[in-house]
């Protein structure tokens, strides 16, 4: 059995993810939306959906990141985070797999180390997919 979410219905821009972000008064999902945009821009590869209600960002149909806001944080999210090596420890959760780095209003992040998790989170499910996992 795959370890990976599948999302058959990815799709190379989805309506869906531009409302999300769309929606007035969610200024926490503005700031979560440069990150989406960093996924969408990892390669051609990248598809994208609206799951559980969030952002999902795909390798094919194979989901890598998200993001989603709730009333204090926004949170950029790994697929399989747990596998992401974290030098700068901005990952955050205890699950089997995902993780996910918390932004906050007035706490700054660490651009670079967040982007290149980001990245390495693409190349990493782009191996899973061509491997067949």
């Amino acid at each position: 059995m795959s370890e990976l979410f599948r999302f058959p219905g990815a799709m190379r821009r989805d309506a869906g993810v531009e409302a999300w972000f769309a929606t007035p008064d969610h200024e926490l999902r503005r700031m979560a939306q440069p990150w989406f945009e960093v996924m969408r821009g990892c390669g051609a590869d990248v598809r994208e959906l609206l799951a559980d209600g969030h952002p999902t960002a795909c390798v094919e149909d194979a989901a890598f990141g998200y993001v989603d806001a709730f009333s204090a944080h926004a949170n950029i999210g790994f697929f399989q985070g747990a596998s992401l090596d974290d030098p700068a420890g901005l990952l955050e959760g205890a699950g089997k797999r995902m993780r996910h780095v918390k932004l906050r209003w007035g706490q700054p992040v660490d651009e670079a180390a967040l982007g290149a998790l980001i990245a390495a989170a693409y190349r990493d499910m782009q191996v899973r997919v061509r491997s067949g996992e």
